[in-house]
């Protein structure tokens, strides 16, 4: 396992950086708190981590093998994540009112099945295996990276949770946060589109 640090150094890495999973965890929060963002958070983590579990274990050859199938996956998570953004766009402010109750949040589901079409996260998995899986017994390499990507993959989705719950408390009007709703609705489709016009 000498090769642990270095990976742990590209989860947090691969985790921390912007992406659809972590712009949905700011807006998501900002306009939820914390704690109804933590399920996705925890979705998001858990499927990325099952993901490289899987590509290890022979997804990762099957999309190398066919590219067709990869072509397919990035243009459905292209869709979805264009979806995404229209619902981020004209989400409503959250009522500046404690007393008013607040939208359903986004369920664990849901967000484990951004990443299963998130071509970010599918990439990673692939660059994982082929870097960091080497020899040896090859099912608990995968296990414990698993686990170290889950590990280290959930304290940066909830730092940009936090981001989100300190942006809601810089917000002082509905105004301020459509246009943040807005700028986060564009990075969300720049993410999503960037991959498939390269």
């Amino acid at each position: 396992m000498a090769s642990l640090l270095p990976f742990l150094l590209f989860a947090f890495v691969a985790s921390i950086t912007p992406g659809p999973t972590n712009i949905l965890v700011l807006s998501h929060s900002s306009r939820q708190g914390l704690l109804a963002t933590l399920p996705i958070i925890f979705g998001a983590c858990a499927a990325a981590a099952l993901i490289v579990l899987v590509v290890g274990l022979g997804a990762g050859e099957t999309l190398l093998r066919y590219p067709r199938v990869q072509q397919a996956m990035a243009w459905g998570g292209v869709l979805w994540l264009s979806w995404l953004a229209w619902q981020i766009f004209r989400s409503t402010p959250p009522s500046l009112d404690p007393a008013d109750t607040q939208e359903d949040g986004f369920s664990v589901l849901a967000a484990a099945m951004l990443q299963l079409v998130n071509p970010k996260v599918w990439m990673m998995a692939v660059a994982v295996v082929s870097v960091f899986v080497g020899g040896g017994d090859k099912t608990l390499r995968l296990l414990v990276l698993s686990l170290a990507f889950l590990l280290v993959s959930l304290p940066c989705m909830t730092f940009w949770a936090l981001l989100g719950v300190g942006s809601a408390r810089l917000m002082g009007s509905p105004k301020a946060f459509k246009r943040m709703n807005a700028a986060l609705a564009l990075l969300l489709l720049l993410s999503a589109w960037l991959t498939v016009l390269k």
